[in-house]
């Protein structure tokens, strides 16, 4: 009878192990998931603001007896599919815990409900104008007025929040001009931007801010619709005025 190798009888017993190893590690929490030692006792919701906690426990669909090492993938799937979420990741803690670690779609604005009429009810919208399931009453969100959801206006909210949240703090409300421009109302002060304005160009307006308040220099309007300058006026345009 012809003896293997022992490097041979060595590497065909490291993989046995090596297959042993990855079938226990599959097969455990299928096992183990029949227990009541690991049966969800407490859910740990990271980054929920907006939304309501018992709306995204609602989403997750756990049985009264689910076990810790339900899929979590499933899970996650369950929470992508909820208005108002952009990613999201469960998380096994060991025995009895799940972590749902979340993050939110960012609002851009408040807008009427439905595409009504200025006055009416308000609902918190994302970049492209679309309702968020957000209670503005009950978070407290501090968030400009859109006259309408409309993704161009709200859009141009969306860029000067990411670029320049100080500068988004101070816009009270929006609406789109006749042209397709914008205009940003800052209490007794505007700015006109384009509908495709850039970065860039919400970087202009807070450094041409800047100066004038650095040299106490008034002003009504900053005009950043035209190709690298950004027009001063100490009274509001036609635009603004009928706006």
């Amino acid at each position: 009878m012809t003896r293997w190798p022992r490097w041979r009888r060595r590497t065909l017993l490291a993989s046995a192990w090596v297959v042993l190893v990855a079938f226990g590690w599959r097969a455990a929490p299928l096992a183990l998931r029949h227990l009541a030692f690991f049966r969800v006792r407490q859910l740990e919701l990271v980054g929920v603001k907006n939304l309501a906690p018992d709306v995204v426990i609602a989403a997750l669909r756990l049985a009264p007896d689910a076990s810790v090492f339900t899929d979590t993938r499933l899970l996650g799937d369950r929470l992508r599919g909820l208005a108002g979420v952009a990613e999201v990741r469960v998380v096994r803690q060991l025995p009895a815990a799940l972590r749902v670690e979340l993050r939110e779609v960012e609002p851009a604005a408040l807008a009427p409900r439905g595409g009504g009429p200025r006055g009416g009810p308000l609902v918190a919208v994302d970049a492209e104008g679309r309702a968020l399931p957000f209670d503005p009453a009950r978070t407290g969100l501090d968030l400009p007025v859109a006259a309408a959801a409309e993704p161009g206006v709200v859009g141009v909210l969306a860029l000067v929040q990411s670029v320049d949240p100080a500068l988004f703090q101070t816009i009270t409300s929006a609406r789109g001009l006749a042209r397709g421009d914008v205009l940003l109302d800052m209490g007794p002060r505007h700015v006109l931007l384009r509908r495709d304005a850039g970065p860039e160009v919400i970087r202009a307006v807070v450094l041409v801010a800047q100066d004038l308040a650095a040299k106490g220099r008034p002003y009504v309007e900053l005009d950043a619709r035209f190709a690298r300058q950004v027009l001063v006026r100490r009274k509001a345009s036609a635009a603004a005025g009928g706006a």
